[in-house]
């Protein structure tokens, strides 16, 4: 489901999508974009990412944050293993597993994780 969330992202180069799932129910989701009242353009004209796009994990975290629900022991699902600073709200998070279907170009993000304890895992879809 976390690829589907991805097509809503505007982002050219790359679409990522992430679903934080609590006690069997979709809690948060999320996907890269601008902040809310922004052009919905991610690339400027050398069609770099522009620097305040934001992550689909920082999305649904920031989302699930300014909710009634709370991700303590949730898992999140994602298009793409986290960068470092995506993994560093994950763990302030209380996320507690982390599931994605494929490599970001880093592996600082995955590392850290399972320094902090978190469950990670990679599992490929195959279209």
């Amino acid at each position: 489901m976390a690829k589907i969330w991805a097509e809503n992202s505007y982002c050219k180069r790359r679409q990522v999508g992430a679903l934080i799932v609590k006690n069997q129910m979709i809690i948060s989701d999320g996907y890269n974009g601008t902040p809310a009242g922004f052009e919905n353009i991610c690339e400027d004209e050398n069609y770099a990412t522009k620097p305040y796009v934001l992550h689909a994990e920082a999305n649904a975290i920031t989302k699930v944050a300014a909710s009634n629900n709370n991700s303590t022991g949730a898992t999140i699902y994602i298009t793409a293993s986290p960068c470092i600073e995506c993994a560093k709200l994950i763990i302030q998070a209380g996320i507690k597993r982390v599931v994605f279907s494929e490599k970001y170009h880093t592996e600082e993000g995955i590392d850290l994780l399972r320094r902090a304890g978190i469950t990670v895992n990679l599992i490929e879809i195959i279209t």
